[in-house]
């Protein structure tokens, strides 16, 4: 699927600035809407490191009221979690009715870097195609709004991102060792995604690959299809 992306996608500086506020607004607006009519919303953010998934979770939130949504940012399971099934973290941290839960990064690390980094075995994350496939029906029968984003960049604009970060001193903290050595397997997360892809783009659950070789055009595309799915959700 990610061969097909057009990355070429943009727009100017200049219309992100005219078009945000408006997006903006209509996103408090149906915030608030969710929240009356009850709807829990999971936004769930995957893509390469670099791609811009916090500058487009904060765009979407810059004007929500805070009371009304909960960032996830997702890292290695702790002590605890690593004593239950991986799932349970995030069941743990589903929203109520009428609130909006974000994740920055999901429970796809499994097929994701888990199955790359070898930090499971090939039964555990071939067998979490199912699961992940009955977890988010699960979810979505039960009344969740679901949005899977994947946001989409080059190689070699992440090249371009890393080397800014790692040379500016105020987004110097963005970048690690870490970062470098996923880059290295570029090749064996791309097989990953696709396969991932493949195996849970279901009707229920659709992913949302969205270009975001510019920040702009990628900001503006994921504010538009949240405030869709809010707005399809309340219309019901």
């Amino acid at each position: 699927m990610l061969e097909h992306v057009d990355l070429s996608q943009k727009i100017s500086k200049h219309e992100y600035e005219q078009q945000i506020p408006d997006l903006q607004l209509k996103l408090l607006i149906l915030q608030q809407k969710i929240r009356e009519a009850a709807v829990p919303v999971i936004i769930m953010y995957e893509g390469w490191d670099a791609a811009g998934k916090g500058g487009s979770i904060l765009r979407i939130t810059q004007q929500m009221d805070p009371r009304g949504y909960q960032v996830h940012p997702i890292g290695p399971p702790n002590e605890v979690e690593r004593q239950h099934h991986y799932l349970w973290r995030f069941w743990m941290q589903l929203p109520p009715q009428g609130l909006i839960a974000i994740f920055d990064r999901s429970w796809y690390g499994r097929v994701l870097v888990e199955r790359v980094e070898k930090l499971c075995g090939k039964d555990d994350w071939r067998r979490a195609y199912r699961e992940i496939r009955e977890f988010e029906r699960t979810l979505v029968g039960s009344g969740y709004v679901l949005v899977k984003f994947w946001l989409h960049i080059s190689k070699h604009e992440q090249l371009r991102r890393f080397e800014e970060r790692r040379d500016n001193p105020f987004k110097r903290w963005k970048i690690g060792p870490e970062d470098w050595r996923n880059r290295e397997k570029w090749d064996d997360y791309l097989e990953a995604a696709e396969e991932m892809f493949t195996e849970t783009n279901i009707p229920d659950c659709p992913w949302q690959i969205v270009a975001a070789e510019n920040k702009h055009y990628a900001r503006l595309e994921t504010a538009r299809i949240v405030a869709a799915a809010l707005e399809k959700a309340v219309k019901g």
